[in-house]
């Protein structure tokens, strides 16, 4: 029988403008993975921190063991064995992966001081578990995405927690590192531990969940165990209507060569050749390491080709640097919204218009702000994105929405040609299918399309044409009618022309 440990009570918490929250129930099952469901602005991850310490409940109760508590702030909720793993990574480049792990728990000597030793013999134990092959003593700066997430995972793991809050903990992981990940929670699971477990990939809450609870517009919608559901089901739960279809291709004629990109090389990218034509969406997939990105940024002028020739509409274009590419009508949408995309402290309004201010320029060079203002709220309204007001701080909206506003932002240069680079990553199933629909708007406008994506039933559901790279170089090409998965794998791992 399940016995439940925490549990949250008529949660509600409000916002200048928002109720997050409204009378939200959840229970932690101990020795239990319980997966926590919900579209981008649900309120799963406000639930977390009311549930961790960094925000405080309005109304409600928390019941953890059998007694009411009030977490203060997040150290409370560390001391009483709980601890939260985020989606934003929490670490300090320039410290060591151990320093990371330990640090303002440094083991000490008899003497007061830092017993170094005893860090990175403890840190290498955990990186060990959780087969990391990094040094404990390398600088967190020289990690990858997917390393730094799981240092992240191994400093949660050093408090020794009754009860591990995971926030979308793959989302940057490769797969090896994922079925590690999985491995531990099993373990962590048969000694007993509870595991939170947030993920807008449905195919891992079957695979590792025991229990599922969902949210929708800040409300509980049900708990059931995962045994008891599917997909079909669980995205009826979250969206509140069926999602007929998932990949809404639609067809359209396509128009002249927008794009010819000729011999294009350097240090990650070979000899690469292809067309691009009006009203046609061409996706590029791969392994990670493929070069997909590289290419994109190549192309952008982000990275500096050694060789090869870009035409635009028939006319060569020299491209060195992004504004040369904005200037020749390219956009490009970072996989990295967060990083590289957005400046989550500004608005929503800067934010869109940074890339095209000139366009908003008048008397005197000084930017008409009414002008930027009626563009913006056009482009809020065209793409429903979810705000009080074009003044909302980027970082307080939704996944779902901040990527909205990261391809609102490449639209407002006007690019005869867009690249979406992990268009839907870390956005949840509703938002997706949004995006997906903006993406055939722009398709029938006549724009030309390149999506890149490692979620192989994206790239099939909405691509027209198929390229697949592998360490740098094209080793297939598909159509529509002839690509399948089996094929595209074949390629991605170098076996040409599969």
């Amino acid at each position: 029988m399940k016995k439940s440990i925490f549990q949250m009570k008529g949660i509600t918490k409000e916002f200048p403008g928002v109720k997050a929250l409204d009378n939200v129930d959840f229970k932690i099952y101990e020795g239990r993975v319980m997966a926590l469901l919900g579209e981008n602005g649900a309120g799963k991850s406000t639930l977390m921190k009311i549930l961790s310490g960094v925000y405080q409940k309005d109304t409600g109760q928390i019941i953890y063991e059998g007694k009411n508590i009030h977490f203060k702030g997040p150290k409370d909720a560390q001391e009483e064995g709980i601890t939260i793993i985020h989606q934003e990574l929490n670490l300090i480049p320039h410290l060591t992966i151990g320093e990371n792990i330990f640090l303002g728990r440094e083991p000490v000597n008899a003497f007061k001081k830092i017993d170094w030793k005893k860090l990175y013999q403890n840190a290498e134990k955990l990186l060990k578990k959780l087969k990391v092959e990094k040094s404990p003593e390398e600088l967190v700066a020289n990690l990858s995405i997917g390393e730094q997430q799981m240092v992240e995972i191994a400093k949660a793991l050093s408090l020794n927690a009754k009860i591990i809050i995971m926030d979308e903990p793959t989302d940057a992981l490769t797969k090896k590192e994922t079925e590690s990940l999985f491995q531990v929670i099993n373990e962590l699971r048969d000694e007993g531990k509870s595991i939170v477990y947030i993920s807008h990939r449905l195919e891992e809450i079957f695979q590792i969940c025991d229990d599922v609870t969902v949210l929708r517009d800040g409300k509980f919608i049900g708990e059931d165990e995962v045994k008891n559901l599917d997909e079909n089901k669980l995205i009826e739960m979250m969206v509140g209507r069926k999602l007929t279809e998932q990949f809404p291709r639609v067809d359209v004629e396509k128009g002249e060569v927008s794009l010819e990109v000729k011999n294009l090389s350097n240090e990650f990218i070979k000899d690469i050749s292809f067309l691009l034509r009006k009203g046609e969406i061409l996706g590029i997939a791969g392994l990670m390491g493929s070069g997909r990105t590289e290419l994109a940024k190549t192309i952008y002028g982000a990275l500096k080709k050694e060789s090869g020739k870009i035409y635009i509409e028939g006319k060569e274009v020299k491209i060195t640097s992004s504004q040369d590419a904005l200037k020749a009508g390219i956009a490009y949408v970072s996989e990295d919204r967060k990083g590289q995309g957005l400046i989550l402290g500004l608005s929503i309004k800067e934010n869109m218009s940074i890339s095209s201010l000139k366009d908003f320029e008048g008397y005197f060079f000084k930017i008409n702000g009414t002008k930027e203002k009626k563009y913006v709220k056009d482009y809020i309204d065209h793409m429903a994105i979810k705000t009080p007001s074009e003044n909302q701080i980027v970082k307080n909206l939704s996944g779902g929405n901040q990527q909205k506003v990261s391809i609102a932002k490449g639209l407002m240069t006007n690019p005869k040609i867009l690249i979406l680079d992990e268009p839907t990553r870390g956005v949840d199933v509703g938002a997706k299918k949004e995006i997906y629909d903006l993406i055939n708007k722009f398709k029938q406008e006549g724009m030309s399309i390149i999506i890149i994506s490692s979620e192989m039933p994206e790239i099939l559901g909405m691509s027209d044409r198929i390229l697949v790279m592998h360490k740098g170089s094209i080793t297939g090409e598909f159509d529509k009618f002839d690509a399948s998965q089996e094929n595209i794998m074949r390629c991605a791992v170098g076996i040409k022309g599969a």
